[in-house]
């Protein structure tokens, strides 16, 4: 009887050990989701002051709709890791007032890594729109990639801000437009040169000089990010007129 009682006891720390480390691990992760790049407020009142543009609001993701020329080829955007969705918008704006639809997905905890196949319900939304670009910065950028290695057959091309493939598209017929800047120091570029080897021989390649990591979005500085010698209205300026010129 003795040894059973002993054999409960070691049962019981063993159980209440193992739930303190999960709960410890559970309280941890969401301590770290909730720490994330907040939109900067300003941006988005001039952004929803635009008479050029619609913003909507759907559950899921927002829509950045032309109010007059509009083209049946949209862009779906994935945000960087940790990163408010709508700081993107601001960016896309720029594309929209060209005649595209863009739409940006509300990644869950802001990581694109738990929704990677986010674009798939978007585009059965939209059927109207006949061509899409998938794009997307840093983590974001990673999870367009994959999901293009994918779905290829779907998508006109793939566009990354600040981001490299981990899946192989080589051999993919899809267009593909890389951007970074020469002071990001947030990218990690040995895995970013690695990275090259899973893109088609004829991708296209941007350094913008003096961009960092941070200027695609608007929420402030990134920290281990690069100082940047020009501005966020500069560099996204550049990235608007790549991928306008890749368009075509």
């Amino acid at each position: 009887m003795k040894h059973y009682s002993n054999s409960k006891k070691k049962l019981y720390l063993i159980l209440t050990t193992v739930g303190v480390i999960l709960a410890g691990l559970i309280l941890a992760f969401f301590i770290y989701v909730n720490n994330y790049y907040h939109t900067d407020t300003l941006a988005m009142r001039f952004l929803e002051g635009d008479s050029a543009i619609s913003l909507t609001y759907e559950k899921d993701y927002l829509v950045l709709a032309p109010k007059e020329y509009i083209l049946d080829t949209g862009v779906i955007f994935y945000p960087g890791g940790k990163v408010e969705y709508t700081a993107y918008a601001p960016l896309l704006s720029q594309l929209t007032k060209a005649g595209y639809t863009c739409i940006i997905p509300k990644m869950p905890f802001n990581l694109a890594v738990f929704d990677q196949d986010a674009a798939t319900p978007i585009m059965a939304d939209f059927p109207e729109i006949k061509h899409w670009y998938l794009g997307g910065h840093s983590l974001g950028g990673a999870m367009a990639a994959s999901y293009a290695s994918k779905h290829s057959e779907a998508l006109d091309g793939l566009i990354l801000l600040g981001a490299y493939s981990t899946q192989d598209l080589s051999q993919l017929p899809l267009k593909v437009l890389s951007i970074y800047g020469s002071e990001d120091k947030v990218l990690n570029k040995a895995n970013y040169e690695e990275g090259k080897a899973f893109l088609p021989n004829d991708f296209t390649e941007l350094c913008l000089e003096g961009g960092n990591h941070a200027y695609y979005g608007e929420y402030g500085e990134q920290a281990g990010d690069g100082h940047a010698t020009i501005t966020s209205e500069e560099q996204k300026r550049l990235t608007v007129e790549a991928i306008l010129e890749f368009f075509h």
